[in-house]
Order: C-alpha cells, then sequence, then structure tokens
C-alpha cells in the first residue's frame, strides 16, 4: 500500500500543480493532520531533485501558515476544537503542565520540538492556548520547520539517487521505520508533555 503510495507521489511530482498538494498537506500537518508533509516531500524531491529548493520553501511557510491555524485554535477556539483535537491525541489532561513550562521555555519548546518528530501541532495549538507572543511564534517557527525541510532538502540534492535506489530495494522496512517514527513522536509527547 504505501509503495502504490510512494510510486504515486514520484509521479504527481512532475505535475503542474504538484506543489500545491505539497502545501496543502504541509499547512494541514500543523494544525490537525496526522501525517507529517515528509511523506510528500521526499518522493517530489527524489523525482525532481531541481526543485528541492522550491519544495522546501512551500514546505516551510505552509507549515508556518498552518501553525498559525493551529496557534489560532489554541488561542480562539481550545474550549472547542482545540480542546477535542488535543483529547484525540490523547494529551487533554496534561496540557496545563505544558502551559506552565512555555511561560519559562515557550522559545526552546518551539525550537526543539518543530525538528522532532513530535507532532508539531501540538505545539501550534499548546502556543496559541499559552497565549505565547504571536510573532516570536512564526519567527521561531520559521526557524524550526525552515531548518527541517531544508536540511531534508540538502540530503536530497546531494545523496538522492542512493536514498532513492535504497528506498526501491528496502521501501517496507523504511516506511515501518517511518511509521515508528510518526508513532513514537507522539508517545515521546505524550510522555514529555
Amino acid at each position: 500500500m504505501f509503495k502504490r503510495l510512494y510510486d504515486w507521489t514520484l509521479s504527481l511530482a512532475g505535475r503542474p500543480r504538484a506543489a500545491w498538494g505539497l502545501g496543502a498537506v504541509s499547512f494541514a500537518e500543523s494544525s490537525f493532520f496526522p501525517v507529517p508533509p515528509d511523506v510528500v516531500l521526499v518522493p517530489m524531491i527524489l523525482a525532481r531533485p531541481e526543485l528541492a529548493w522550491r519544495y522546501a520553501l512551500i514546505c516551510t511557510l505552509t507549515s508556518v501558515a498552518g501553525g498559525v491555524l493551529g496557534y489560532a485554535i489554541g488561542a480562539l477556539l481550545y474550549e472547542s476544537v482545540g480542546q477535542w483535537l488535543i483529547a484525540l491525541y490523547g494529551y487533554g489532561e496534561r496540557l496545563d503542565d505544558f502551559r506552565r513550562l512555555y511561560a519559562e521555555w515557550g522559545a526552546w519548546i518551539i525550537l526543539l520540538k518543530g525538528l522532532t518528530p513530535i507532532p508539531y501541532k501540538l505545539v501550534t495549538i499548546a502556543s496559541g492556548f499559552a497565549g505565547y507572543d504571536l510573532l516570536w511564534f512564526v519567527v521561531l517557527s520559521l526557524i524550526t520547520r525552515g531548518a527541517r525541510f531544508f536540511v531534508i532538502a540538502a540530503v536530497l540534492r546531494r545523496f538522492g539517487e542512493p536514498i532513492r535506489a535504497a528506498l526501491d530495494r528496502h521501501f517496507t522496512p523504511i516506511m515501518l521505520g517511518v511509521a515508528v517514527s510518526i508513532v513514537g513522536g507522539f508517545v515521546i509527547a505524550k510522555y514529555l508533555f
């Protein structure tokens, strides 16, 4: 199933609207969607390495824009939508502890958690809920999300062909590792919150 999705994503990379799909996934992941944009970004860069920087920029900007939506959910809609999303991921009872941490360590939380497999949407919603300064939230998100996506782009531009060959040969174990990383991010967030 994942192999078909990977092949399909590779085939879409050549289409004119591919960047729009990448942006939509990146935007949605930052506020409510559980799948990270890397799942779309990696095959697209492998298929069109000459567009790696463009794809990384699209991911960065749309991720931060989606992060602002997540921030708004936390700041304005926490009692309805925000609380439901946090509870859906199993972190509702620990959000108050996270809010207290924000008062002292907010910048480091945004920077570090934006780079890790810990779901970024939790950071965006919690940032709004905690009342973290919106301008600083956007600046720190640009730094951390940009670093993540541009590092991926740089690695894939430099080592794209060997990585693509490894994916073709060992797709199932690699995808299993990605799935474990995603689930592990949720688990880590649950116990570090």
